[in-house]
């Protein structure tokens, strides 16, 4: 899958990147391209935490699909 990010440069020179469509992803790093490959690693830790979280009910069970 793709995500668009924001990237911006922060007060002390650093640039923050975050991922709008997963609420509290956000990273940073000395260069964009830092902060870009920072925010692939955020991206797949906050998903992996999202999908352990799932709660399933007694009649429900968890698919995959690929988009």
């Amino acid at each position: 899958m793709k995500y668009k990010v924001v990237i911006s440069e922060g007060e002390d020179g650093w640039y923050v990147v975050e991922c709008p469509s997963i609420p509290g992803c956000i990273s940073q790093g000395r260069t964009i391209e830092e902060a870009l490959d920072n925010i692939k690693d955020a991206i797949y830790g906050c998903l992996e935490v999202m999908n352990e979280r799932i709660k399933v009910q007694d009649n429900a069970r968890v698919m995959e699909v690929t988009v």
